[in-house]
């Protein structure tokens, strides 16, 4: 018994410091961009040795795909809770409210993924991950608008689901990409908004 409480104890305090190197690099990514961040920097950041870094990572590559993973996966996560919220019946505009919230919280998310997008253009095995989890953001999207049609219909130049659920990544992206450069949350926000609302009704809040 005490042998495996030891063996707790060590599992716990290992996954404590994946989690504060992550933790730490996101802090330095967002600061000076992947490509300008050493080991040392993260190690400094978190307060550990490179000992602790190699226990956890065989590469910065590995830790950067690690911390992408864990935030894209939580954002996707709030994305399909926030679209879950309301029964059968889709409400569209309570809809992009919560989702508009929820995409928008962190503009250091932002350059980090912005960083990573990049380093995936040049690394097929990268952007292989990357195109994964887009796939993965999109099906949940497009899940909800699908078990919300009966009772919720969807502009017909969107084509099907899929289509609809292709229109809101994309407004996203193009919104995201403006607020990285002039940092203005609540434009943004509210360009979201009225993109999302135009896509997915009549333009007037009302669906179609």
């Amino acid at each position: 018994m005490a042998a495996q409480d030891t063996a707790r104890r060590v599992t716990r305090r290992r996954a404590q410091t994946r989690a504060n190197l992550l933790d730490a690099a996101f802090a330095v990514f967002a600061a000076k961009g992947f490509g300008r961040v050493s080991i040392e920097e993260v190690c400094e950041a978190a307060g550990y040795s490179r000992g602790a870094f190699y226990s956890n990572f065989a590469t910065l590559d590995e830790l950067f795909f690690a911390l992408y993973r864990e935030r894209a996966d939580l954002i996707a996560a709030q994305v399909a809770d926030a679209l879950a919220q309301d029964g059968p019946d889709l409400d569209v505009p309570a809809s992009v409210d919560r989702v508009t919230e929820v995409l928008l919280l962190d503009v250091d998310w932002l350059l980090v993924k912005t960083d990573f997008l990049v380093h995936a253009a040049r690394d097929p095995a990268v952007a292989e991950a990357l195109l994964d989890h887009r796939t993965r953001l999109r099906e949940a999207v497009a899940d909800r608008l699908a078990r919300a049609r009966g009772h919720t219909e969807l502009p017909a130049v969107l084509g099907d689901v899929e289509g609809a659920a292709r229109a809101v990544v994309a407004a996203y992206d193009g919104v995201t990409t403006q607020l990285l450069l002039d940092k203005d949350l609540d434009a943004a926000r509210t360009w979201l908004k009225q993109l999302l609302t135009a896509l997915l009704t009549d333009g007037s809040g009302t669906p179609v």
